[in-house]
């Protein structure tokens, strides 16, 4: 009897899969301890055709699905994790909002070349005093000529020090209604960057000023009365963030594994010792566990934007899934996981960030709360007084 054929899904990881081995996993360690964005592996990605896999075969992507592009990325960050980044941003952040709300003539101006590996797009939310309370913005957009003039500031942003492209929160007016999103080009009048800082991970970001930074109206992505369709394409964000931390949970568990295998102590090899043995079946657990739960939001996803309440529950499980493992392997590895020569040190505090960025584990708790019971809770401080009246 013949073997069965393979799926177009089977054949594009196959596909990925040899792509990684051939040209992704040499030179992994050193990507992983560099900070700067590697353009190099961008444009490698983008000629391969990685880049935009989820955006529509007329705007220039690939048309897959997003549970192909989960699978991608996977496969990648086994390989390469700070490739996997670079996917990231191709597929998963700011460009999938971008891609999902842009007109027609802004997805011809920007796509191709951020399609390519050639330009890159980063997210301007955060501000020094609205993080988790994104509705508490202040960057504001006001009317002149015929465009508009942005100030405020914005901090914590990916690929800040490298994007050439930024999609910018902002406030058209007053209250939630009037929140929406400019793009702003790197080299426009009136946009100044900080010098760039470094996260535990070893990204680094920029601060971004904006000051009287004026952009045409044809750079409006959502005008007022944005904010709700912007959270929804912020969930794929939020996909793409735990499908790394899956994958570099995997990989650390993989790398631990294999070194418990074939280290001996006292005359026999490591994973021969039930405290280790144990420690390895938790993470499996857990790694399959969160899995399953974000196959569940990918494949329940409608027009490719996945639920608020599945995604949050996937990026949970997996953030937490995904530095439990990275940390149990480091831990199994002793001085070797510890040390920079391993990537299992990096996985560590690489999956840590992902439990802050994206949504802390703590939001997404709150999000979730208000599914089970069915209702919004306000957690501003006017609550809490009231109560107390």
């Amino acid at each position: 009897m013949s073997a069965p054929a393979q799926t177009e899904t089977e054949s594009l990881l196959d596909s990925v899969r040899a792509f990684a081995k051939r040209h992704l996993a040499d030179g992994a360690l050193q990507r992983a301890h560099d900070p700067s964005y590697a353009w190099d592996i961008a444009e490698l990605l983008g000629a391969q055709g990685l880049l935009g896999l989820t955006i529509a075969e007329r705007d220039g992507g690939q048309g897959a699905t997003l549970a192909d592009a989960v699978a991608v990325i996977q496969e990648v960050a086994m390989a390469c994790p700070k490739s996997a980044d670079i996917l990231q941003a191709g597929n998963f952040g700011a460009i999938r909002t971008f891609a999902e709300f842009g007109t027609p003539e802004q997805k011809q101006q920007y796509l191709p070349s951020l399609l390519a590996g050639k330009a890159l797009i980063g997210l301007g939310m955060s501000e020094p005093e609205a993080g988790s309370a994104a509705t508490e913005l202040t960057t504001s957009a006001t009317p002149d000529a015929e465009g508009f003039r942005i100030n405020g500031t914005k901090i914590w942003g990916t690929h800040s020090v490298d994007a050439t492209l930024f999609l910018i929160y902002v406030r058209f007016g007053p209250g939630t209604r009037n929140i929406g999103s400019v793009l702003v080009e790197r080299d426009t009048p009136g946009l100044t960057f900080g010098a760039p800082s470094s996260y535990m991970s070893g990204e680094q970001w920029a601060q971004l000023y904006f000051d009287d930074c004026w952009i045409p109206k044809e750079n409006v992505l959502l005008g007022p009365g944005g904010f709700k369709k912007q959270m929804s394409g912020f969930n794929v964000e939020r996909i793409g963030n735990a499908s790394r931390a899956l994958a570099l949970g995997q990989l650390a568990f993989t790398l631990a594994r294999d070194h418990v295998s074939q280290r001996t102590q006292f005359g026999r090899t490591l994973n021969e010792f039930q405290g280790l043995q144990w420690k390895f079946a938790d993470i499996a657990v857990k790694l399959d566990a969160a899995r399953l739960l974000l196959d569940r939001a990918v494949r329940n996803a409608e027009a490719g934007l996945p639920s608020a309440y599945e995604t949050s529950v996937a990026k949970l499980a997996a953030n937490e899934a995904g530095f439990f493992a990275a940390n149990e392997a480091m831990q199994a590895m002793g001085a070797l996981g510890y040390s920079c020569e391993s990537l299992v040190e990096y996985c560590m505090r690489r999956t840590r960030g992902w439990m802050i960025a994206g949504g802390s584990v703590e939001i997404l708790k709150n999000r979730i709360a208000e599914e089970i019971f069915g209702r919004r809770f306000n957690q501003r401080a006017v609550v809490a007084e009231a109560a107390t009246r």
